[in-house]
């Protein structure tokens, strides 16, 4: 079995609580979708923890980012984390994080971070108008990929490649405020789980971590409510 976590954005009590569930459903073995410091109010321990896993690791966009801060977009609230995440962590991690694969083949399945064709551009539980777009090229007859927060599976009618979104670990953004993540079977089969834990607890320590930063209140309300659009 393969665990899949997604989008855990520093937030070690989301990711403490889903490592739990995945040792009692006997996963030991991860492929991390990217996302893993930026934002949370602990991305150095959260990283830690990564680390001690069995795991395959892509980039996603927060690495980017936090090794390229001239990449991101001109938004107070990301310009904001990333400057405090760099502070926080190892230049070395920083580094190392940024050269990871943006994309890996294991079996059937690609796995990005939004798309193959995009770190920040991704599919949504409806297509959308670009979706072929995002897929030419794709031969795999399963993608996975996160960066939208938000956990689905569907077939794309015109390809008929399975599109899997496992969810947020750290910042689902469905209302759910549950940590998200997926297991792949050994028969193929993916479960999408849902694991609570105190994550108003989470949202306050994002405020006490960076206090008086104003794009903590922002993230801290994103954890609290599990939605993007606060």
């Amino acid at each position: 079995m393969l665990g899949l976590l997604y989008d855990v954005h520093g937030n070690l009590a989301a990711l403490d609580a889903v490592l739990a569930d995945a040792r009692s459903q006997g996963v030991n073995a991860f492929l991390l979708g990217g996302d893993y410091a930026l934002f949370g109010p602990q991305p150095v321990e959260t990283l830690d923890r990564l680390q001690d896993l069995d795991a395959t690791w892509i980039r996603g966009n927060g690495e980017r980012w936090t090794a390229h801060p001239d990449d991101a977009p001109d938004d107070p609230v990301v310009a904001g984390a990333i400057a405090a995440c760099r502070e926080l962590l190892d230049d070395d991690d920083i580094a190392t994080l940024d050269h990871v694969p943006t994309d890996v083949r294991l079996d059937d399945t690609l796995y990005v971070h939004g798309s193959p064709r995009s770190d920040v551009r991704s599919f949504l539980p409806t297509p959308a108008d670009d979706e072929d777009e995002l897929l030419d090229g794709v031969e795999t007859p399963r993608l996975v990929f996160g960066h939208t927060h938000l956990p689905f599976r569907r077939i794309n009618a015109k390809r008929g490649t399975e599109l899997i979104n496992p969810g947020s670990v750290g910042m689902p953004f469905d209302r759910d405020p549950r940590a998200a993540w997926a297991i792949v079977h050994d028969d193929r089969g993916v479960e999408h789980r849902r694991v609570p834990y105190d994550h108003e607890a989470s949202a306050a320590a994002v405020r006490q971590r960076f206090e008086g930063a104003p794009w903590a209140d922002t993230v801290a309300a994103r954890i609290a409510q599990a939605r993007f659009d606060v």
